[in-house]
């Protein structure tokens, strides 16, 4: 089986997290804000995986995510970026730790606009170069 090394994807997937968060709140935002895009282009999900037992495992993204990282402003204005050019985003604010379900989280997100939302992760997928102006500033996460 040949493995197409030179694949380059028109767009690109980014994950920017507030750089101050816990572990355990860099996975669980990055697990949501992933879930997000998935759910906005369903395309990006390959086939199964199946191991040399022939046990089958879930669909994984076919395309790469990139996961960086950004003080607290900083990722406020990679917010405003995308919202100003109309990019739709997943978003995690920061009282969403609060909650424990989907409802939940969807009313306390109705509290806060892109001025005064205290956002600790974006998810971006769009265009590459488009996603490299949104999230200029933000630092590979180490």
């Amino acid at each position: 089986m040949a493995i197409a090394e030179d694949l380059i994807f028109d767009t690109k997937i980014a994950i920017v997290l507030r750089d101050d968060l816990a572990v355990w709140q860099k996975l669980n935002v990055t697990a949501f804000l992933m879930s997000g895009i998935t759910g906005q282009a369903p395309d990006i999900i390959g086939e199964p995986y199946i191991d040399a037992a022939g046990n089958r495992f879930n669909a994984l993204s076919i395309q790469p995510v990139i996961c960086l990282s950004a003080p607290g402003e900083r990722l406020a204005t990679i917010h405003r970026r995308a919202v100003e050019r109309s990019v739709i985003t997943s978003a995690y604010v920061e009282e969403m730790f609060a909650t424990g379900h989907d409802a939940a989280n969807r009313e306390v997100f109705t509290q806060f606009s892109p001025n005064n939302a205290k956002i600790v992760g974006l998810g971006v997928r769009a265009e590459r170069k488009l996603v490299d102006k949104i999230t200029k500033g933000a630092k590979m996460h180490t």
